[in-house]
């Protein structure tokens, strides 16, 4: 029961962003799993995720939305309102990388990155926590960031992609400061590597670039994304209350090297 008071998402709204599969997916199951009703914001549709976490015995609906169009937020955020009434949690988590280098990649790949990743996580925050703060609810942002905002990883080049996980955890320390007093407590979550499909799908990622990668991992293996549940649940639970402005780091000490 202790654990469930502290820990406990019932009666909860969570949006997840990029829920439609890997981490996303897998962390809207966790958070449904704890007692939050869950809601999916993705471009392409959230049916597998909805069906997921009501096979498991909670609720989830599915609501189009872009993150990089501030009208499409908006109107995901009203939606949400209207359905449930209020939402209490965000994760952040919609993101996508180029492995290219410099000169390699366009400055519309640097755009695009930057939008969805930086951009796309601010609008966002504000959009939810505008209506956090009307219905004086002391909620939880949760911003996907990466390992890769702390170092460079290797032997990739992802200059726009590190670039952007940088801004999120600065933007994450800016809007928790300038949040606190509302109640709203803003963090963000920095995964190392993560075995999810597209991650060891040689469609998506190089075989070479996995063979690089394993040896350079203190644990010698990725991630599973169930293991970033855990971080989740403490940061939009209450046991979280005095927590913002942190960057919670899970990539098995590779960044400690």
């Amino acid at each position: 029961m202790y654990l469930e008071e502290i820990f406990g998402l019932k009666g909860k709204t969570a949006v997840v962003t990029g829920g439609g599969q890997g981490i996303g997916q897998v962390v809207a199951v966790g958070l449904a799993k704890a007692g939050a009703e869950v809601v999916i914001f993705c471009r392409h549709g959230a049916d597998e995720t909805v069906k997921l976490i009501e096979e498991a015995g909670g609720k989830a609906y599915y609501v189009p939305c872009d993150v990089t169009s501030e009208d499409s937020v908006n109107q995901a955020v009203s939606t949400v309102i209207e359905k449930s009434g209020h939402i209490d949690v965000l994760f952040n988590n919609a993101g996508i990388c180029y492995h290219k280098s410099t000169f390699e990649a366009s400055l519309e790949d640097w755009r695009q990155v930057i939008e969805t990743n930086l951009t796309g996580e601010y609008i966002m925050a504000r959009a939810v926590a505008k209506t956090m703060i009307e219905k004086k609810i002391p909620g939880s942002i949760i911003n996907m960031a990466s390992m890769s905002g702390t170092i460079v990883n290797i032997p990739q080049w992802q200059a726009a992609y590190n670039a952007s996980k940088a801004g999120v955890i600065h933007l994450t320390k800016s809007l928790a400061v300038e949040w606190a007093e509302t109640g709203i407590r803003v963090n963000s979550l920095s995964p190392g590597y993560v075995a999810t499909p597209m991650s060891i799908d040689p469609n998506f990622v190089e075989p070479e670039l996995m063979a690089a990668w394993m040896p350079l991992m203190p644990m010698h293996r990725m991630a599973k994304p169930e293991e970033l549940i855990p971080a989740v649940l403490y940061l939009a639970s209450p046991a979280a209350g005095y927590t913002t402005g942190s960057d919670i780091i899970v990539d098995g000490a590779y960044s400690n090297q």
